[in-house]
């Protein structure tokens, strides 16, 4: 395992080019707009928010599942497989690989049950659809498609330690907290550094907080300054992007525009 972000596959394979994630979406925004393309990887992330919280995993697993999920779509359409067996079945290898512990499959199957039942019945008006083959079979489908990079670094880290060294209490941890994990919801985890995600977070809750004290700080730290500006300008877009969205009203169709696979000949 790597335990320097810099040698590790994160960082050698998986920050990719935004005009590269553009070109392998097309044939996904032939059918949705980017707008409609950003709310299903938002409703998304709150499936697998909810599910990992059911099933009692640290915020680590869950955002580990959820940049699995991204990688995954970052280099195949929507209809290559369902975002719905997709999410739990990264939610099972992010446990693994974050050594959690052995999520067992059947309280997998039953939490997915569960959750579709009560807390997303306004989008699927079926039962869940999928059993433990189903999510075994996929998951060395996405183990092949991550090219077995499995070690995620995540922004919580590297904020823990910024907050630590500008001196500054609970509140500005506990928001920035939040806003890390509401970047999950955009493409920040798959183009830039963690520790540059974190920085960026930790400006927008200063900016929230009105805590101008902070500017010498930020502007004395030897990080590459427009970068960190382009993730806080995604993560202000999507929260413009949420505010006005209706997500009750418009997932049902919204889920029925993503790309279907074509049903194979009939003999």
């Amino acid at each position: 395992m790597a335990g320097n972000f810099w040698q590790s596959s994160h960082s050698q394979q998986w920050i990719l080019d935004k005009q590269d994630l553009l070109r392998e979406r097309q044939n996904d925004l032939l059918a949705l707009s980017e707008d409609e393309y950003q709310k299903i990887f938002i409703f998304f992330a709150n499936v697998i928010q909810v599910l990992g919280e059911q099933l009692k995993l640290r915020q680590q697993v869950i955002a580990t599942a959820t940049v699995y999920f991204k990688r995954f779509y970052a280099r195949n359409s929507l209809k290559n497989i369902d975002p719905l067996l997709l999410a739990p079945t990264c939610i099972l290898l992010a446990s693994k690989v974050e050594e959690f512990g052995v999520i067992s499959n059947s309280r997998l199957i039953s939490i997915c049950q569960s959750a579709i039942k009560t807390k997303f019945s306004y989008a699927y008006t079926q039962e869940f659809p999928y059993r433990t083959n189903h999510i075994l079979e996929c998951e060395f489908y996405l183990l092949e498609n991550l090219d077995c990079c499995l070690i995620v670094f995540q922004p919580y880290r590297p904020l823990l330690q910024l907050v630590q060294d500008m001196g500054q209490e609970d509140q500005l941890l506990t928001l920035s907290w939040r806003i890390v994990n509401d970047s999950l919801r955009t493409d920040v985890c798959l183009l830039y550094p963690p520790y540059q995600i974190a920085i960026a977070c930790l400006q927008i809750a200063c900016v929230i907080l009105q805590k101008d004290s902070t500017k010498q700080w930020f502007a004395e730290l030897n990080v590459d300054l427009d970068k960190v500006q382009e993730i806080v300008r995604a993560i202000v877009n999507l929260y413009e992007l949420w505010k006005d969205w209706k997500e009750k009203d418009e997932i049902q169709i919204l889920l029925s525009k993503i790309p279907k696979p074509k049903p194979p000949p009939q003999r």
